[in-house]
């Protein structure tokens, strides 16, 4: 497979070519024009794309949205990140809108939620399951002696 680039900039054009990673409806290596702030960036990653797995309907009032962004600094052999964490009922933060983005730049975003009710039954009832039904074998095995 080859590489993927998706260039948004036109040919010409000053770009960036930055990596966007994660829960995006396109993840890839694009080329965008400088300047490009990060609530662009996600658009022209297609958006937030809904949990990953067995989630089929997302409730979005728990959900939380993170975006990282990581930038090696050579001189240093550092690498800084910028943290930007908010709900997904609540505005972006103004920071998203102000941050620069630079060459190789990469976003990584995650959307996450806050466990329901149902999610802790569905990782206990078969725990439960388990034990009731090993202690009704258990005591099957008893009585027919």
């Amino acid at each position: 497979m080859s590489d993927r680039y998706i260039r948004v900039a036109e040919p010409g054009q000053l770009a960036d070519s930055i990596n966007v990673w994660g829960d995006v409806g396109s993840a890839g290596r694009y080329l965008v024009p400088e300047g490009t702030n990060l609530p662009k960036l996600i658009s022209f990653a297609y958006g937030y794309t809904e949990i990953r797995g067995r989630e089929s309907n997302l409730d979005w009032s728990k959900t939380q949205i993170e975006v990282k962004v990581s930038r090696y600094n050579k001189e240093q052999k550092l690498v800084g990140v910028a943290f930007f964490r908010y709900k997904y009922r609540e505005p972006e933060p103004i920071e998203m809108y102000e941050f620069d983005l630079q060459n190789n730049d990469i976003v990584s975003l995650q959307i996450t939620r806050k466990p329901s009710f149902t999610d802790y039954v569905n990782v206990i009832a078969p725990a439960i399951s388990v034990v009731a039904t090993s202690i009704l074998l258990i005591e099957n095995l008893r009585g027919n002696r």
